[in-house]
């Protein structure tokens, strides 16, 4: 059998870098790995299926398989997790000093949909009672104007969401006071200049993460794996084969971050780090699979719906392909 050509279109993070290196291959292919920004792959993905397997903004994804859509197939490999209370950026002469000051607000986001902002906006909700009903969205490019939703949206009545102006971007608006806050995955060049009244709604935000942990369990989950679904059609070993080699791929980064005699990560104590988080968060605390991250899998589906992406409430075995949800085991 002829070995299979698979271009893969993800970011280069220490637990995919070894099906970059070459350490860990999908077995009965041949890897062309691209090494991209996730908002590049993702509008590749989403408009022309670019990469025949890619890195998937999980709400997007979610998005297309609530329509029967969905261009990918997704395997449980979640190569990006983040907690998302860093991600929130606000006027400081608003008043706004607690989360539930932010009900009423006029707030920027680079997309309504993006898997970051469906998670703070559940947090905000389930944590604080603000509703994303209770808000005014202003939608842009966060330092490029013109930015539109990936996948187009089909919100309720409710959901008060429109265009800034059309040569505006969010970081300018957030600096001149026409935005209240800025919800979003990385921050906006007026806070990292140090733009007067603009700041963090919580600057201590690795504390309350740890006890958003805590309370709730929920590790943030951003993006999934997907393949296109019609080399999954043809190919219907192609999903587990995938989903094992970024496995074996993670497993290596977990083993690298443990070494102690000479450091994979260029931060002094990244080691401890890595050891903190496993007491707080247990061995394997960026688990792939779905048995291991359905509580986090059906909460993000309950924000999804909520929120008026999905007309109702995925099921997680929609998300993924059939065979990565019950692995042979030894």
């Amino acid at each position: 059998m002829n070995r299979l050509q698979l271009s893969l279109g993800c970011c280069d993070y220490d637990r995919t870098r070894a099906l970059f290196d070459g350490r860990v291959t999908v077995e009965g292919c041949d890897l062309l790995p691209l090494a991209l920004h996730p908002e590049e792959i993702f509008h590749r993905a989403f408009n022309g299926q670019a990469f025949d397997i890619s890195e998937l903004s999980l709400s997007s994804h979610t998005v297309m398989t609530a329509r029967g859509q969905a261009d990918y197939v997704a395997v449980p490999a979640f190569v990006s997790r983040v907690f998302r209370h860093s991600g929130i950026y606000i006027r400081t002469d608003r008043g706004i000093t607690r989360p539930e000051d932010l009900a009423g607000k006029t707030i920027g986001v680079p997309e309504y949909q993006i898997t970051a902002n469906v998670w703070i906006r559940g947090m905000l909700q389930d944590d604080y009672g603000v509703r994303a009903n209770q808000v005014h969205w202003r939608r842009g490019g966060v330092e490029q104007a013109g930015r539109q939703e990936r996948a187009p949206l089909q919100l309720p009545d409710d959901i008060d969401l429109a265009q800034i102006a059309p040569n505006a971007t969010l970081s300018e608006q957030l600096a001149n006071g026409e935005l209240d806050a800025v919800f979003g995955a990385k921050a906006p060049s007026s806070f990292t200049r140090g733009a007067p009244n603009v700041g963090l709604l919580f600057p201590d935000f690795k504390q309350v993460e740890q006890d958003y942990y805590r309370r709730t369990r929920l590790f943030p989950i951003m993006h999934v794996i997907g393949i296109r679904r019609a080399l999954v059609e043809q190919h219907p070993w192609l999903p587990v084969s995938v989903f094992k080699a970024f496995n074996q791929a993670k497993a290596l980064a977990m083993t690298e971050l443990a070494q102690i005699g000479h450091l994979y990560t260029s931060l002094p104590w990244g080691v401890s780090e890595y050891h903190a988080s496993r007491a707080l968060m247990g061995d394997d605390f960026w688990s792939y699979g779905v048995d291991a991250n359905r509580h986090t899998l059906e909460t993000f589906t309950r924000y999804h719906h909520e929120q008026g992406l999905s007309p109702r409430q995925v099921g997680i075995a929609e998300l993924f392909d059939p065979s990565t949800l019950d692995l042979s085991k030894n």
